[in-house]
């Protein structure tokens, strides 16, 4: 696992509506690919695009089915088993997009 990374969960999350979803790794990867820690920040990936800046919007390049949003202002802890399925990668340009829109969800400044 690495930061950038898009997962699918098998499980049905009850912040979902009880549906799986996809998530974004945001941890730093020491977090991320350390096997001895069972957990990942994650931020939801939604198909509804509500153009704050707060989300990354992602295309079909990314692995995903359909347009949709990374949203940076729900971050959750996730247990690693369950993001059981790669969906793809972030470019190196939407990984600076989901610094910039983790900064401005957390009020970190520029």
């Amino acid at each position: 696992m690495k930061r950038g990374e898009i997962y699918r969960t098998s499980q049905k999350i009850p912040e979902r509506g009880h549906k799986p979803g996809f998530y974004v790794i945001v941890s730093r990867n020491f977090i991320a690919s350390n096997q001895d820690v069972a957990t990942v920040i994650c931020a939801p990936v939604y198909t509804e695009i509500l153009g704050l800046r707060s989300e990354v919007v992602l295309d079909a390049n990314t692995g995903l089915p359909h347009i949709c949003a990374i949203r940076c202002d729900f971050l959750m802890l996730m247990f690693k088993k369950k993001l059981t399925h790669l969906a793809g990668s972030l470019p190196t340009h939407k990984v600076r997009e989901l610094d910039a829109a983790l900064r401005y969800a957390l009020e970190l400044g520029s």
